[in-house]
């Protein structure tokens, strides 16, 4: 039996909320600074880029929401670790995991925790997804409103020159194209507003990202590290087992030859000399057997080897369609 920790041996991803709401304080405070300068780029185009906020918004929200469902995760296999009572809500992540975490709390190991472990990575990568496409999508948004500005001032310009007046003073003409294309021109800075929201709102879906990237990241390695050093301890224990009875057979085995070789030399009677063949061919017996349980040890070691490796290969093999798909 495996004694069960003291500590809980996952931590709670609370540090990564803490830097997100640092960040974004941060940010709010530089659009609080820069308020004048930002609320004229905003009304130049108002609807798309209260679009690309509200977007915004929702990427906030998905990446808050990638960190905390790791609370619930943690709690339970904290509480199975350190004898507690687990939630009675049943983990969605570690759903295949569920019965490694009991057995591993209990010193045993079950087959394919190394792949169940790839299989939760996979699930914890696909959340992050969404807020991978959010990012791209914001850019596009904001090239969409420099493309929308770009053609409206353009019409303009071709309106102001369509316009203009032909076989007139040269000075005249172009004192009215100089004023025709001030209304323009005085707009076409504004029209790349929409790519500085787009890229800014990128930016920060960026960096909230990368923390509950590193978030998950740390909580599958803590996890990893838990089950993989059960699972080392049992394999040791096990090995530990198997030497120490090879040995005993062994020492049975000397013990006897030595026996009989003393007997034989001894010219003792044909009785005695019988037994100890007996007792020496039993010796054989045993070690055979215990060479061919350890053979079998071994070959239901390679076989779960190779199990594992196929079932890791199906895993890559359907990430591998799945992002080639989307």
């Amino acid at each position: 039996m495996v004694a069960r920790p003291a500590s809980p041996p996952l931590k709670k991803p609370g540090i990564y909320l803490v830097r997100m709401l640092v960040f974004l304080i941060l940010v709010g405070f530089l659009a609080f600074v820069l308020f004048r300068q930002i609320t004229p780029a905003f009304l130049a185009n108002p609807g798309l880029n209260g679009l690309i906020l509200g977007v915004l918004l929702i990427a906030v929200l998905l990446a808050f929401g990638q960190v905390i469902r790791l609370f619930r995760e943690v709690s339970y296999v904290n509480a199975v670790a350190t004898g507690q009572t687990p939630p009675k809500a049943r983990p969605t992540l570690l759903g295949p995991l569920v019965p490694a975490i009991a057995a591993r709390t209990d010193g045993a190991t079950l087959s394919g925790t190394r792949a169940h472990l790839d299989t939760t990575a996979a699930r914890l990568d696909e959340g992050r997804e969404i807020l991978r496409y959010v990012s791209g999508i914001l850019i596009l948004l904001g090239l969409l409103g420099t493309f929308w500005g770009l053609i409206d001032t353009l019409s303009a310009v071709g309106g102001v020159i369509s316009g203009m007046r032909g076989g007139g003073d040269a000075a005249v003409m172009f004192d009215e194209l100089k004023n025709g294309l001030a209304v323009p021109l005085s707009g076409i800075g504004l029209a790349f507003s929409a790519s500085l929201f787009g890229l800014a709102s990128s930016l920060i879906v960026g960096f909230l990202d990368l923390q509950a990237g590193q978030a998950h990241a740390r909580f599958h390695n803590e996890l990893e590290d838990w089950l993989v050093s059960g699972e080392d301890q049992a394999v040791t224990v096990r090995d530990g087992a198997a030497s120490q009875q090879g040995a005993a057979l062994s020492r049975e085995l000397q013990e006897t030859l030595e026996r009989l070789s003393k007997q034989i030399a001894e010219g003792s009677g044909g009785r005695t000399a019988t037994q100890a063949m007996t007792n020496l061919a039993e010796g054989i017996q045993g070690l055979v057997q215990h060479m061919r349980a350890e053979q079998q040890m071994i070959r239901d070691w390679v076989e779960a080897q190779a199990s594992r490796e196929k079932e890791l290969k199906q895993v890559l093999d359907r990430l591998s369609r799945e992002r080639v798909e989307s």
